[in-house]
């Protein structure tokens, strides 16, 4: 492919010291350690240019890898503009775009048809689903999408069926089963899911030796992104293409790996200097995002992190304002506070989509969103849905209706099987026959149809009307919100999300005690009717109130308006204004993060979140919180404390709690009345400065327990020999201990 000569100078004429460097340096492996605002994209877009114009590399010989389509197209676009030329034969893309381009090449050799179909993710459940009623598993012990999210993870690793070994264990062997069973059934239909094409294209490569030395000698250059997300396979895959000869160039930031739960492994990074020899770091520090004093929190938290790579953020913006800290009396003021400071900011001039709200867990958004819709503000959940429109939210919600009301056939359809309890789409559509020729709900249809309507699935329905009317019985003297827990047990709602495993199902089980959380503040502040209205019992109420929740539409994409998003979401996003609320211990860090020793990924999350702010970062932890359906005395995060106290200031409102109604209309049980002048910045607290408490023990610090073993300390209470201290133990629980005679050691 021959290209018109140019001059390559002005590709690096506006680039950095550190960008030029990194774009003009010789051809051998380089990793460049980009930090957050510091231009990463603008650099390997730049170098694949140098290496065309300058290098007189041919484009076919390069091979560009990223992770989204959407950054893949940006690249692409960005390439070709630089260097003025057609650039539609050359292989940039995603890591399954490029094993789905080689496959399509080389199908006879991957053992593929010619016109081989990918499976979406819905398409792969149903695949799973059928191959489990074929072996005669049935849902409710192996849930569909547990099975697919193992397949899935063992096809990361590199693992077929055939290198598992029967070491007794029964799980195991059934998983293996299924595997098995799953590709025969793949094979047979001529499919590929997500997962396989990056593993098929891995074992082509390895396994055919003419292929492997083809593309070694194509794919000269090797650029990918995002680098610190690359998995086992990814990383596998990159080496054996590039083998003793290619170049690669790897673009990443091991503070920014957040993703170890999908499979990320941030250890590639630290293995590239001695997997690629000769590899030479080249570090991207300048940002140009964030203000100095945001960076310098950056900086100071990470620097926590001792198995990193090590960057120092710098911008010649200025400092900017300090990162303001707010220390609220419970989630309904912090939420208060949030919406108050984002009046504030759009009275002088702001847009509403200037500012992010971002959170641990997706359940922080109930409360946030009940405010915003209160004060009018738009808003929008980024990447996902509103409280009461997620799917374990109106399960729940459609077995409390079914309580309340038994010929809500909406309800009754939703949850008459889940769990799955063996009453499929045939017995549904035999009730809604029976129904609509006797004019009769759902319910009723299911209690007279009898065997002839119902076939075998009589019994099954059977037992789902007694469950019914039995949590009726059981909940008829219950409050609303041990109502609400009751159902959620008694269902089999949360065994049913529980066995799904991994980052989602624990996102739906924290939804679904937020659920026993709402109902419990709903309930706390129900009024009495106003004279002349009908009093209405709490759990219709709650219905009322959730149903006009649900029916307030969020944004759409393009509007202005607030955005809120778990800090997961956030990464790769920029805001002028930033609040990360929920600032403690057990909830950011997250308590299972704690219990696992996964705190560094966490404190690379909140560094995340820090450097998604360009302008002004509040952070915000509450005195009280309910979690899980129980207000809890809270510990301010240990993250506050790593931050350098002298970019944070604390807000001290002039203000005082005071109780507010929470009936539809009026949200939350406690709100800060505001008074004049504007609250004033003080000094951050001696207690969130400090980062070691008595015999050299923090909070949130992980300890030895002789007894109870390892556990980490959430408080102190007292002082001197009197000083006890509350440890959550791993396997022995939350124990209050004398700190004197603990005899605590750091684990």
């Amino acid at each position: 492919m021959r290209l018109p000569s140019f001059d390559p100078a002005p590709l690096v004429g506006a680039l950095n010291p550190a960008q030029r460097e990194a774009v003009m340096a010789p051809p051998q492996h380089r990793l460049v350690l980009a930090g957050a605002g510091s231009g990463k994209t603008r650099v390997l877009t730049h170098r694949v240019a140098w290496l065309i114009a300058a290098e007189n590399v041919s484009p076919l010989s390069i091979l560009a890898v990223t992770f989204t389509n959407k950054a893949a197209a940006e690249m692409r676009a960005r390439i070709e503009q630089l260097v003025d030329v057609p650039i539609r034969a050359m292989w940039v893309g995603t890591f399954h775009g490029i094993a789905h381009r080689m496959l399509r090449m080389h199908y006879r050799e991957a053992d593929l048809p010619q016109n081989f179909q990918i499976l979406d993710a819905d398409d792969q459940l149903r695949l799973v689903k059928r191959v489990l009623k074929n072996l005669d598993l049935a849902d409710d012990q192996w849930p569909p999408k547990t099975v697919a999210g193992w397949i899935n993870a063992q096809k990361e690793e590199a693992r077929r069926p055939q290198h598992f070994s029967d070491e007794g264990d029964f799980t195991q062997r059934q998983f293996v089963r299924i595997y098995s069973a799953y590709e025969e059934s793949c094979r047979r239909q001529g499919v590929v899911d997500f997962a396989e094409l990056l593993l098929r294209a891995f074992e082509l490569t390895r396994d055919h030796a003419e292929i492997q030395a083809h593309y070694r000698r194509r794919f000269r250059h090797i650029l990918v992104d995002e680098f610190q997300d690359t998995n086992t396979l990814q990383y596998r895959w990159l080496r054996t293409l590039a083998g003793a000869d290619g170049i690669l160039f790897a673009v990443g930031d091991d503070d920014q790996s957040i993703y170890s739960w999908r499979g990320a492994r941030v250890e590639h990074m630290m293995r590239l200097t001695t997997d690629f020899p000769g590899c030479e770091i080249v570090r991207l520090e300048q940002n140009y995002r964030s203000t100095g004093m945001i960076l310098s929190a950056a900086n100071g938290l990470i620097a926590r992190n001792s198995a990193r790579l090590g960057k120092q953020l710098w911008t010649d913006s200025g400092d900017g304002e300090p990162v303001q800290l707010y220390a609220a009396y419970n989630e309904y003021d912090e939420a208060e506070f949030v919406v108050n400071r984002i009046r504030e900011h759009v009275a002088a001039g702001h847009r509403y989509d200037d500012t992010a709200v971002l959170y641990r867990m997706g359940a922080q958004s109930r409360v946030l969103e009940e405010a915003l819709i209160r004060e009018h503000i738009p808003y929008r959940i980024h990447g996902g849905l509103r409280f009461f429109e997620r799917q374990e939210i109106k399960d729940a919600l459609a077995y409390l209706r079914l309580l309340h009301h038994r010929d809500d056939d909406t309800s009754f359809e939703r949850v008459v099987n889940v769990p799955a309890r063996g009453i499929g789409s045939t017995t549904v559509e035999k009730l809604r026959e029976y129904a609509r020729r006797h004019g009769q709900s759902l319910w009723a249809a299911a209690r007279e149809g009898g065997d002839a309507v119902l076939g075998r699935a009589a019994a099954r329905v059977r037992e789902f009307l007694a469950l019914i009317e039995s949590m009726a019985a059981e909940t008829k003297e219950l409050s609303l919100s041990k109502t609400t827990e009751r159902v959620i047990e008694r269902s089999g709602l949360r065994d049913h999300y529980n066995k799904e495993k991994g980052e989602q199902a624990e996102a739906r089980l924290e939804n679904l005690d937020e659920l026993i959380s709402a109902t419990r503040s709903f309930e706390l502040s129900i009024e009495p009717p106003a004279e002349g209205q009908p009093a209405l019992d709490p759990l219709t109420q709650f219905l009322t109130h959730a149903a006009l929740e649900a029916g307030e539409q969020q944004a759409g994409p393009g509007e202005d308006c607030v955005q809120l998003m778990t800090l997961h979401a956030a990464k790769g996003l920029e805001f002028p204004v930033v609040f990360m609320v929920g600032m403690e211990h057990g909830l950011f860090p997250h308590v299972r993060a704690t219990d696992e020793g996964k705190l560094d990924e966490e404190r690379r999350l909140c560094y995340v979140g820090i450097t998604r702010a360009r302008q002004c970062l509040y952070m915000s932890y509450a005195e009280r919180r309910r979690l899980h359906g129980v207000e809890q005395l809270c510990v301010p995060s240990q993250f506050l404390r790593e931050i350098p106290h002298h970019v944070m200031v604390e807000l001290r409102p002039r203000a005082h709690v005071v109780r507010q109604a929470f009936a539809p209309g009026a949200h939350g049980p406690y709100r800060r009345e505001w008074g004049t002048p504007a609250p004033s910045h003080t000094p951050l607290p001696e207690s969130l400065r400090q980062s070691q408490g008595p015999q050299g023990l923090a909070l949130g610090q992980r300890v030895r327990h002789a007894r109870f073993g390892e556990g980490t300390i959430l408080q102190f209470d007292g002082d001197g020999e009197r000083m006890r201290v509350e440890v959550r133990f791993q396997a022995a629980g939350t124990k209050w201990l004398m700190l004197s005679v603990a005899n605590l050691q750091p684990a």
